[in-house]
């Protein structure tokens, strides 16, 4: 006779009718005024085991047996920015990925069977952090501190530093160009702070590390983004070729929702119902059946393993097809500084010209959809494949005057190249990426730290790593974390090796840059990689000199290649809301390039430039050497001119040395000196 269950206990015999997590989407909360969520789905809200429990929810097995906790009245809203919960886990079996456009994870599997992402997080950055904590544990001698910093005062701090607070609701939904490079910018400030954070902590085995993810969600939770209505067409504010290096920042500026879907859509009203018409894809590339051109883009539907449906991402484009409505395309390539990401490149307004549905290589159907690009847009991947086709030698770039202005003193070549008028070149000068004094200057003791493999962050046995306030200045890639009024490299006298983090500015050029002719600014730099925010860009090398020879040069009119560190300079980026409360970055160092020095010297001044400068003091000799080291502000695209502010003068000197400015800015003062 079959027992019925006492009260109090569990009846294991039922079947619940769930679905796994991850299938269900994350979404961000609609715009005012909508009374449909993004994606056509409520926000997903994720309730802890143990509760509280919203009205209608009760826990369950193996849970049932908690005890009530007591739920805050009221305290019922919607997430307002989910994210993936796949960021909080451990990595997934290599089977699981997803097709293009899919809203389950956006791993893939490579041939070691490493769970890869394609923002250039997985396992592989969880083996790196863990065989860090192995050395760690090997080098008994060395003790390892885990800062113990409170993230949301990191986070208050930039919020306060860049005035977020009066980010008004207005440019949340609808941005401009300041809008954009506000939230880009705070962004990677943050996503590279937690970076620094983290890596002065032990790793935990199995975790894997999202800080893009921690950083956008923190931002939208506070609200700093803008664009977040969707619409057909162009994002105010986001320019054709503008290049990205994670996800999130696409979600951040509005320009592609998802986190992962290839396929953004919205709803629009047809009479009495509503359909849906797609309005972003990201192509990333990965895909065997994904055919890409220079202007037209063959691109797959949502759906794995099985035959796809006509439904979702697959159904708004089947919609956009008829509409003939425009949608952007962002095309996902592969990063040369690191293997395991990709550098996204907003391409521009595309439209469905055909679909079709064939057999795919799993042998199931699968949907099939032929973009192309609408005439008279600037180019923006033929430009990326075009300097590809110069790096392998396929075809020749036009205009080169020398192959390598460097004669082989950078580790990679420094083209000359001339294709504005018939000028062979600028001034004679001897190229040389050292920089010299001429006279012994007074400077502080050094030692020299005793790291043997190399330092480590948070090592307090690291002389290096405590002058740098107990971290180290760059995270992986080169890439500084944030401008500091000065940063301590390691030197000679250190026992670390030349591959160690803490001498990114002495390992030459990392960039495939080239010299080139201007339309009327003489001779300028620019690259053909792109440039992340924070990344090393060069020295500025030459001779260094007082005031008295420098103004000697000026009153000979022979100060076109002279960095002065003594004068005033702006803030790096003037945002909306700003105080002109300018920082005096004075610092005792002159250097005359004229006629010995490296790229830098051709480094032009602009009112909105994308470079600062940086102080650099390495050790030498029991004593400190002071340089200059470039970065870059914000992302660069390919091509894009490489400037930064010369500063200004006080008001003593402003009589002289002051030039017409022709940088183009919308915010151009006019002049410099």
């Amino acid at each position: 006779m079959e027992e019925s269950p006492g009260e109090g206990s569990i009846d294991k015999s039922r079947v619940l009718n769930v679905k796994p997590l991850r299938t269900l989407t994350p979404v961000f909360s609609a715009p005012p005024n909508s009374n449909s969520f993004p994606q056509g789905s409520a926000p997903f809200v994720c309730v802890p085991p143990a509760g509280p429990f919203p009205p209608g929810v009760s826990p369950f097995f193996p849970f049932s047996g908690i005890p009530n906790q007591s739920v805050p009245s009221g305290d019922h809203t919607p997430i307002s920015s989910a994210v993936p919960i796949n960021s909080f886990r451990s990595a997934e079996p290599p089977s699981a990925r997803a097709a293009n456009g899919n809203a389950g994870s956006s791993r893939r599997a490579n041939r070691n069977n490493r769970v890869v992402e394609e923002d250039g997080y997985g396992d592989i950055q969880t083996w790196s952090s863990q065989s860090i904590s192995q050395k760690r544990t090997k080098g008994k001698k060395d003790k390892i501190a885990s800062p113990d910093v409170d993230m949301d005062v990191m986070v208050e701090n930039i919020y306060q530093s860049y005035n977020l607070v009066e980010f008004e609701e207005a440019r949340r939904y609808n941005g401009d160009k300041d809008s954009v490079g506000c939230v880009l910018l705070v962004y990677n400030l943050l996503r590279r702070q937690i970076v620094q954070l983290e890596d002065s902590k032990e790793a935990t085995a199995g975790q894997s590390r999202r800080p893009d993810l921690k950083a956008g969600n923190v931002l939208m939770t506070k609200g700093v983004r803008t664009n977040a209505k969707k619409r057909v067409g162009a994002v105010p504010g986001v320019e054709i070729g503008d290049i990205f290096f994670f996800r999130m920042e696409l979600c951040t500026i509005g320009l592609h929702a998802p986190i992962m879907a290839g396929i953004d859509y919205m709803s629009v009203k047809v009479s009495q119902d509503e359909e849906p018409i797609a309005v972003s894809i990201v192509s990333s590339g990965g895909y065997e059946d994904d055919v890409e051109e220079d202007d037209g883009l063959i691109y797959s539907g949502q759906g794995k393993e099985m035959d796809q449906k006509l439904e979702r991402g697959n159904l708004a484009l089947e919609k956009s097809l008829h509409r003939g409505n425009d949608i952007r395309v962002t095309r996902g390539i592969k990063d040369v500084g690191n293997p395991t990401g990709k550098v996204y490149v907003y391409d521009g307004l595309y439209r469905i010209q055909e679909s079709w549905v064939e057999k795919g290589k799993s042998g199931s159907n699968v949907f099939r959809y032929k973009l192309g690009r609408l005439p008279g847009q600037p180019d923006a991947y033929k430009m990326w494949k075009k300097i590809q086709q110069w790096k392998d030698g396929i075809i020749p770039r036009m205009g080169i005057i020398l192959p390598d202005l460097t004669s082989g003193a950078e580790t990679l070549p420094v083209s000359l190249v001339n294709d504005v008028d018939h000028e062979k070149g600028p001034a004679y000068f001897n190229y040389s990426p050292t920089l010299k004094y001429s006279k012994p200057v007074p400077r502080d003791p050094f030692v020299g730290c005793a790291c043997n493999g190399a330092c480590l962050p948070g090592n307090e046995n690291c002389d290096c790593v405590q002058k740098n306030g107990g971290y180290l200045p760059h995270i992986v890639n080169g890439v500084i974390v944030s401008q500091k009024s000065v940063i301590y490299e390691c030197g000679p006298p250190c026992q670390c090796p030349p591959t160690c983090r803490n001498r990114v500015s002495q390992g030459g050029l990392r960039l495939r840059l080239e010299v080139f002719k201007t339309k009327d600014r003489g001779w300028g730099l620019r690259s053909w990689d792109p440039i992340r925010a924070g990344a090393f860009i060069c020295v500025y090398a030459g001779e260094a000199v007082d005031d008295s020879e420098a103004q000697e040069l000026a009153g000979e009119n022979e100060d076109d290649h002279i960095f002065d560190g003594t004068r005033i300079y702006q803030p790096l980026e003037v945002l909306p809301g700003d105080l002109n409360n300018a920082p005096n970055l004075q610092f005792p160092l002159i250097i005359n390039a004229r006629n010995a020095g490296n790229v830098a010297r051709f480094i032009n001044h602009s009112c909105s430039p994308n470079l600062f400068w940086q102080p650099v003091l390495r050790g030498n000799s029991k004593e400190f050497d002071l340089h200059i080291a470039f970065y870059a502000i914000r992302h660069v695209p390919p091509m894009t001119e490489l400037t930064y502010s010369y500063g200004m003068v006080p008001p003593e000197k402003a009589d002289r040395g002051k030039k017409k400015c022709f940088c183009g800015s919308p915010k151009c003062r006019g002049f410099f000196y």
